[in-house]
């Protein structure tokens, strides 16, 4: 089966592309083929369109918390309220509906107006694996991938699980590569895109991922071995860690893929409307 891996961006460019990482699941291994860059959106939705069947972890949230989406009267949907956001490209987006300025705003305004405490909400496979609220457009601006990136996936038509399932055969799954970092080096940070604290410290994490994905403690966890030499150095040098980002996103991917069960991981429980993080420690 063809897997890939996608580290994400708001706003893609030769700088900083989407990073996608090329895979090959077969024979109980997975094996990096290439990497490329997406250096802007009609390339991602390019991406998106490709036909044949594939299976896809991209590292942005897919939806947005029910409480957030109750508390608008936005549609009980995941399909309805990401059909109220209108981006540029091609798409296929609505012409009337909010802007990115727009949206911002939106969320600025529900803010102001919580309670402490309340005020950015998570979903429940947030707080399941300790990631950031998608409202965020600031700092970490999940929110702004959510908002250029959720649209973009409902256009494609292929499968999104768990929000919107289609009878496609390129299935779309969200990955939170954190996730599978956190299991070999702890909260210990590895990237970062301010080249002045690209450290030492982080190119040994980084060194230190890649140390568990080639061990036999990986391969038992995953179900599979992960092969990835020839990329090895390129993973070590690249401090903002965008390339071996896309390539746990592939093996979060692969990983659900590889369910037996045939459910790629998502418990019947999850809410639809707020998407789901494949990965094993949330299998539940």
């Amino acid at each position: 089966m063809q897997i890939y891996g996608l580290d994400f961006t708001s706003a893609p460019s030769l700088k900083k592309p989407i990073t996608c990482a090329k895979c090959r699941l077969a024979g109980g291994a997975l094996h990096l083929e290439a990497i490329t860059a997406l250096e802007s959106f009609p390339a991602f939705e390019d991406f998106l369109a490709q036909p044949g069947s594939w299976v896809a972890g991209l590292d942005f949230p897919f939806g947005q918390p029910r409480k957030l989406v109750e508390n608008l009267v936005w549609p009980e949907t995941w399909a309805g309220y990401v059909s109220l956001l209108s981006v540029g490209g091609r798409t296929g987006s609505p012409t009337t509906g909010l802007t990115r300025s727009e949206f911002d705003n939106l969320l600025r305004d529900y803010r102001a107006a919580r309670p402490k405490g309340d005020k950015q909400h998570l979903r429940r496979t947030d707080k399941l694996a300790g990631s950031r609220s998608p409202m965020m457009m600031s700092g970490v601006p999940v929110g702004k991938m959510f908002f250029e990136g959720a649209p973009r996936l409902l256009a494609s038509s292929a499968s999104i699980l768990p929000c919107n399932p289609q009878d496609d055969p390129r299935v779309l799954l969200e990955a939170y590569p954190r996730l599978v970092a956190r299991r070999w080096i702890g909260d210990a940070g590895y990237k970062t895109d301010d080249r002045r604290r690209q450290t030492l410290d982080k190119q040994y994490a980084r060194a230190g991922i890649l140390r568990g994905l080639r061990s036999p403690e990986a391969a038992e966890y995953y179900g599979f071995t992960i092969h990835f030499a020839p990329w090895t150095e390129t993973f070590i040098d690249d401090g903002s860690g965008d390339e071996l980002d896309a390539l746990l996103c592939a093996v979060q991917a692969a990983w659900a893929y590889s369910q037996p069960a045939g459910n790629y991981s998502i418990p019947a429980s999850c809410d639809p409307l707020e998407g789901w993080i494949v990965d094993p420690l949330l299998f539940t």
